[in-house]
């Protein structure tokens, strides 16, 4: 019988949501394969702090869009036995025109945003199936709230992250009944992505989300990273769920 220690792969995991959910995961005694795109300086310096929780982990650049780059990707995070117990899709990329700017959307930066975070998690979620299949795996991709409702994120990254609460419900059929396959829809998170999404009204905004959400704070990373560490490794009959994580604002706004 195998002794080796359970395998996970987190998209997109140099920083933010996907650097704190592998941190979650290495400390929860997983050998984490971690993945960037331009953030080499970042994803070495999570890759180190990783290694601090013991275990072999590995970070491995790749264009979740080059479908080439993922299957080498999935590659090394399922390791020499072919093991791969839990997916992270957390790979995401957004583009800087104001919602209310139709006319101002770059067509090709919109391909870019859909080729990123739709096909990438589509492309992943293909190469790892066969291994998170033979494990009876998880799935835990990263929508947004602004997939559910409106929100002040960019059209693309918006019609973007719809699109992943859709794949989400349907990859769940198709993956049933080894895999399970559920999202996690985080609100407006505290840090550098809401910074530039906000802008300089960022702090009376983030202020007044807080004073109107019953949690009394806005989401955090770590808020983030536990749930998916939860929903990723316990709840064996929740599959084709999307979790919000907003201490409670969309319930009751």
């Amino acid at each position: 019988m195998s002794t080796s220690r359970p395998r996970a792969l987190v998209t997109g995991s140099a920083s933010g949501i996907g650097r704190a959910s592998a941190l979650r995961f290495a400390e929860a005694g997983y050998d984490v394969t971690i993945n960037y795109g331009k953030s080499r300086e970042r994803g070495e310096a999570t890759l180190a702090e990783l290694e601090a929780f013991g275990g072999q982990h590995a970070a491995v650049q790749a264009d979740v869009s080059d479908d080439a780059a993922v299957a080498e990707l999935v590659r090394v995070a399922a390791g020499p036995e072919g093991r791969l117990d839990i997916l992270v899709n957390n790979a995401g990329t957004t583009m800087e025109t104001k919602p209310e700017d139709l006319d101002g959307i770059d067509l090709d930066e919109w391909d870019r945003v859909f080729a990123v975070n739709v096909r990438g998690l589509v492309q992943v979620t293909r190469a790892a199936a066969p291994f998170l299949r033979a494990s009876g795996g998880s799935v835990v991709n990263i929508a947004s709230i602004v997939g559910l409702r409106p929100g002040p994120q960019p059209l693309a990254y918006a019609a973007s992250k719809a699109a992943v609460v859709s794949l989400t419900k349907t990859l769940s059929r198709v993956l049933a009944p080894e895999v399970r396959v559920n999202a996690v829809a985080p609100g407006w998170i505290a840090g550098e992505w809401m910074e530039r999404t906000l802008g300089d009204g960022y702090d009376k905004l983030m202020e007044r989300r807080a004073k109107l959400t019953p949690m009394r704070r806005n989401v955090e990373l770590d808020d983030v990273a536990a749930s998916v560490f939860t929903l990723a490794t316990s709840h064996p009959f929740v599959t084709g769920e999307i979790l919000v994580i907003d201490g409670g604002y969309t319930a009751t706004s």
